[in-house]
């Protein structure tokens, strides 16, 4: 006899998981439902369709209903809501929304996809009109729909994540002032502090205002104007807001049919995305998975890990082995034309977990060799394990080739690969497109260098306070025009002759612009006797990320 397969929820997880399903098994009857009115819609398009970058908002459909029917044999019902399951009866109970209609389909196999809703917190004046949130199709019309009918010039966006600096751009295309709130006190937070400086310097220089480190307290109206009300007293008028908070999994019907959630609130799965009972599945958004990296249990609403989770269910559901390995968080933000890109555990999450056998170095190469016009420089981080050189993360920002760098960290990552696994990587090589030593050779090369115990690495965090000699081996004239506070120069040239100048009683940090000039001092004074350590990333990781408040800029 045929199965029946229900699916609750479309987009990323359940369309991938009923066609799926349906190329594993073409006599079973899928019924996929969803309360929405579009079945499988790109969401991550939507804040481009807002700034009229996507003009035609049917590019945004992926696949419809007829699709479903014609191509697949799959029966789509939009505009249903699961309101509840009977476990033991293996019924699910849906409401037709255009009628109030209640009617039970029964299942052989159930899965849950109903992904996240945008955080609204209960702050005062939060249902105040022109106040957005961005996740579907209609969202994104009515923030278009308001922006038009109030000819509106000014918006305050809370947050600033992905969604909230893909807004800021996207305002600021349509001519609109956009001023960005955000609790913490750096952009981007998944990513570390220093890599999150460049996208906010990039973001103020196309005049965004940037209200970092000040939670929202609550909303107003004044004068016709929206007014954003801070913690610490400040106000940001704005013909509109978005909120751009966050998501939130939803658990409703999970929690209510007694499935088991997990420590974070998302839904608990194996990893062969089956829940506490045996009969159902949940996939994306909704559920919490292991971090590659901490092993730690985490949600991840990412469009990526969701069409795996999908495809992985309806294996499982069609007798298939199949596993899925955990979540790295590998994701990428374009804003203004600059691109910030992480995968794995950031250094601060690594903290908050606990793991301290980890080290870091910082690089800044160009995408492509120098003498090929248009090469465009990569700050790049790297993450790897003290102990044995194995991957835990990498963050990048740069305005070209970001994203392959990190997909190919990524990559080795998953197939649990070390520092030393990206010294030996063989990747494409022409002038235009990269080097003979990529990126990703250098970042491995240096990281290997500093655990052969070739290159020390100096910590940034601690400069100043661990009593190391801070030495500068730039040329006199680049020293001039801007080093770290309490440096001494000694240029690179002259620092075979002259090194008898320095302390041989204290450890010597060494930095230069980017790091390899400091690199060979190190490996000069090392062979002399001299306790020396690399600044990695040079003054530019300085200038970047670690200058201190009213220290004069580097060069």
């Amino acid at each position: 006899m045929s199965k029946k397969i229900v699916i609750v929820g479309g987009v990323a997880g359940g369309a991938s998981c009923a066609t799926r399903c349906r190329r594993l098994d073409e006599s079973a009857e899928i019924l996929l439902i969803d309360r929405g009115p579009y079945v499988s819609f790109a969401n991550c398009g939507l804040p481009y369709y807002v700034g009229d970058v996507i003009k035609d908002e049917s590019k945004l459909l992926l696949a419809s209903e007829a699709l479903f029917r014609d191509r697949f044999r799959i029966e789509v019902r939009t505009r249903h809501e699961a309101v509840g399951i009977d476990r033991e009866k293996r019924e699910i109970e849906i409401k037709e929304l255009a009628t109030g209609r209640l009617y039970r389909e029964p299942y052989d196999a159930l899965v849950l996809s109903p992904g996240a809703a945008p955080v609204r917190p209960p702050l005062p004046g939060i249902d105040l009109p022109g106040i957005f949130v961005l996740r579907t199709i209609p969202d994104s019309r009515e923030i278009r729909a308001w922006i038009d009918t109030k000819q509106a010039r000014s918006a305050v966006i809370v947050g600033a994540g992905f969604i909230g600096l893909e807004m800021a751009e996207n305002l600021v295309h349509r001519g609109l002032t956009v001023t960005v709130v955000e609790m913490l006190d750096q952009v981007m937070p998944p990513i570390d502090p220093e890599m999150a400086r460049p996208v906010q310097k990039r973001m103020e220089a196309h005049g965004v205002t940037m209200a970092l480190g000040d939670g929202v307290a609550g909303f107003e109206t004044q004068a016709g104007q929206l007014v954003v009300k801070t913690k610490a007293g400040a106000s940001y008028p704005g013909d509109l807001v978005i909120l751009a908070i966050g998501v939130r999994p939803e658990t409703g019907l999970a929690k209510a049919a007694g499935l088991d959630l997990g420590e974070r609130g998302g839904i608990r799965v194996d990893d062969q995305m089956r829940t506490s009972d045996p009969a159902i599945w949940a996939v994306g958004d909704a559920v919490e998975t292991r971090d590659l990296v901490t092993g730690q249990q985490t949600l991840i609403p990412l469009a990526g890990p969701a069409n795996r989770q999908g495809r992985i269910a309806a294996d499982v559901i069609n007798g298939r082995d199949t596993h899925f390995r955990g979540v790295q968080g590998t994701a990428i933000c374009g804003v203004f034309d600059l691109a910030v890109a992480s995968t794995g555990a950031s250094e601060k999450a690594l903290q908050r977990a606990g793991i301290t056998d980890y080290e870091k170095i910082y690089l800044h190469p160009n995408h492509h060799v120098g003498y090929y016009p248009g090469a465009k420089s990569i700050n790049l981080k790297l993450i790897f394990r003290k102990s044995d050189g194995h991957l835990l993360g990498a963050q990048a920002v740069g305005e070209a080739e970001v994203a392959r760098r990190i997909d190919v960290i990524a990559t080795a990552m998953q197939l649990g690969g070390t520092v030393y696994d990206l010294e030996e990587a063989e990747l494409c090589y022409a002038p235009q497109f990269g080097g003979a030593k990529d990126p990703v050779n250098f970042a491995g090369m240096i990281a290997a260098n500093a655990l052969r115990g070739d290159n020390p690495l100096a910590d940034w965090n601690q400069l100043g306070t661990d009593g190391a000699f801070l030495l500068d081996v730039r040329d006199p004239d680049e020293f001039e025009e801007g080093h770290i506070p309490g440096a001494s120069n000694l240029p690179l040239n002259e620092l075979r002759t002259r090194m008898g100048e320095l302390p041989r009683e204290r450890e010597i940090a060494v930095y230069c612009g980017v790091g390899q000039r400091a690199y060979y001092a190190t490996r000069i004074l090392l062979q002399n006797g001299y306790r020396a350590r690399n600044l990695t990333g040079g003054i530019r990781t300085y200038n970047t990320g670690f200058k201190r408040e009213g220290c004069p800029p580097g060069a």
